[in-house]
């Protein structure tokens, strides 16, 4: 015990031993907010789900169409978040309608809340977004703690309830990764929001004051891009477009990864139509403008041939869905 190896041994055990009883304090007394809140295979307890809600805007029967699918799916996968769809006053549930037959069934079949309230527009903006102002009504959901805003033209593939559960910010949204990414411009599609009065105001003179240019994803990034809680583009805000490019570096947020369609597709969670000149998914496109439009196969790196059609078959099957459940609604 006199010697000098065995002094030193002794001295780095005895080191290990406050390390080590350091770190399981520190383990015993950190807090992790995931773990108070989610149990194991996602369950949680203590949370009470009619604070947040999943909240859509209609401005016409395509739209308010496209937002009963949307509940649908939330329904079908089992979402505990309230369900709120803010549509034009000037539709009845009352009557024989598609609108009024459509509300109904969202109100009766999903348990959607209705609000009825007046289109947000402006008669100098261009007709395609000129309404696009009503998504911001979402901000006077003030009944509720939390709303996440959804648009319509896309689909749900996964709840996405554990994003109310995120630490509090007036809002929080994915970047627009598709655009130049040295801009930082936010995307609008999906918006996680803390409905106040103090932020319906900032909306409002926003609106009041827009350019030309100046809609709803302009506003959010005006407003918030110093102080939005960002949210990861995987796998919150996939667009379809990407299942037909060929550089999938902005999407992935590297240039290693190797990209799999399934793999991408398995891990989104919202899935926006976008793919311009193809239109939307409930608009009749030409055959042959699909044909020439979609994905193309990509070369296998197992037989060396363009035979990896995965891309494609997935881009056309989602549309092919789309249809047939907006044709059973």
């Amino acid at each position: 015990m006199t010697s000098k190896a065995v002094r030193t041994v002794s001295k780095v055990l005895v080191c290990l031993f406050v390390l080590a009883t350091l770190w399981r304090l520190r383990l015993n007394s950190f807090h992790f907010p995931s773990q108070s809140v989610f149990h194991a295979h996602g369950s949680t307890t203590n949370v009470d789900w009619s604070r947040f809600a999943y909240t859509q805007y209609v401005t016409n029967t395509a739209y308010l169409c496209n937002s009963v699918m949307l509940f649908e799916t939330l329904h079908r996968l089992g979402s505990r978040a309230d369900r709120l769809i803010m549509y034009p006053a000037e539709f009845s549930t009352e009557n024989d309608s598609v609108e009024g037959k459509l509300l109904r069934k969202a109100r009766d079949e999903y348990g959607v809340k209705l609000a009825p309230i007046e289109i947000q527009s402006r008669d100098s903006a261009d007709s395609t977004w000129a309404e696009s102002y009503t998504k911001l009504l979402a901000f006077n959901q003030t009944q509720y703690q939390r709303v996440l805003s959804l648009d319509s033209d896309a689909t749900l593939l996964q709840s996405m309830d554990e994003l109310f559960l995120l630490p509090p910010c007036p809002v929080a949204v994915p970047r627009a990764y598709w655009l130049n990414p040295n801009d930082r411009t936010m995307s609008s599609q999906v918006v996680l929001i803390q409905p106040s009065e103090f932020e319906f105001n900032r909306i409002k003179q926003s609106i009041a004051d827009a350019g030309s240019n100046d809609y709803d994803m302009e506003i959010v990034n005006n407003l918030y891009k110093d102080s939005a809680l960002i949210l990861p583009h995987r796998p919150y805000d996939l667009l379809t477009g990407e299942f037909r490019s060929k550089n999938h570096t902005s999407y992935l947020g590297n240039a290693i990864e190797r990209w799999d369609p399934m793999d991408v597709l398995s891990e989104a969670k919202f899935l926006h139509f976008s793919d311009w000149p193809v239109p939307k998914p409930w608009v009749r496109a030409d055959p042959k403008l699909i044909e020439e439009k979609q994905p193309t196969c990509d070369i296998n790196p197992e037989t060396g041939l363009y035979d990896d059609c995965r891309a494609r078959d997935i881009w056309l099957g989602v549309y092919d869905d789309f249809a047939q459940r907006r044709q059973v609604l």
